[in-house]
């Protein structure tokens, strides 16, 4: 009998085109969006999360701030789910080594006890490698697939349901 991969202590998510829809469009904080959007899968995907590990939010969005930030998550419902949300606004600076190192000393943890997902290859998964972090590429533009040993490639948010993250 094989064990199950043990599960991350902490998901850390991109915010924007990986939890919720972005629109280039617009410039004001997402809070105040006439029409916000979750993706499609998020909600499935934090709920089962949830269950077994702490969720965060990471995101270097310029427009708003962990406030406007938890109120746009709440008008889809996926608020309640995030414990900690780090934004360019209240960490200091965009995602980056510093931006991750941050969060690595915030919640005293080692590189090992996190998963980084979201859409932005370098600043989400090869910023977070270079610390150390595990990362998941939600790749939704085209089939191309970048595997390493810290850093695996999914096309949607469902196909995390049966793996958990494990890389």
């Amino acid at each position: 009998m094989t064990a199950k991969p043990k599960s991350p202590l902490v998901y850390l998510f991109d915010w924007g085109d990986t939890l919720m829809r972005d629109d280039p469009n617009q410039s004001l904080p997402m809070a105040e969006w006439e029409h916000v959007e979750a993706v499609d899968g998020a909600l499935a995907l934090l709920t089962k999360l949830s269950q077994s590990s702490r969720l965060m939010l990471a995101t270097s969005a310029a427009a708003s701030n962990e406030a406007q930030i938890r109120a746009a998550l709440d008008r889809v419902g996926l608020g309640q789910y995030m414990e900690r949300i780090y934004c360019q606004a209240n960490v200091g600076f965009t995602k980056s080594t510093q931006f991750y190192q941050f969060i690595l000393d915030d919640l005293a943890l080692n590189p090992t006890e996190i998963v980084m997902i979201g859409d932005h290859f370098d600043n989400d998964v090869l910023a977070a490698n270079a610390l150390g972090i595990s990362a998941v590429w939600l790749n939704t533009q085209n089939q191309y697939q970048a595997t390493s040993k810290l850093h695996t490639t999914i096309h949607h948010l469902s196909e995390l349901l049966d793996r958990s993250c494990s890389i």
